[in-house]
């Protein structure tokens, strides 16, 4: 089976030109057979290592690489 950070990372580099930000449940799906708990983790792993990063509307928390989106480049994140 292959390293479950890298199935995430690959998804939001093949999503990368429509989508900057992901919800929680887009990438936890990439994992059918993985308790949520468990996803989470992964994920989690990724925002501490620094590859991915939290991104909150204030009602909405979603994932994205850090410097990538719109939003990014409007507040002087690049």
């Amino acid at each position: 089976m292959a390293d479950p950070k890298e199935i995430v990372l690959e998804y939001i580099e093949s999503k990368s030109k429509q989508k900057s930000k992901f919800y929680f449940n887009d990438l936890a799906a990439l994992f059918p057979d993985m308790k949520m708990r468990d996803a989470k983790k992964v994920i989690n792993q990724l925002v501490s290592e620094g590859v991915l990063e939290y991104w909150s509307s204030g009602s909405t928390t979603m994932y994205g690489v850090p410097g990538a989106g719109k939003q990014a480049h409007t507040e002087g994140e690049d």
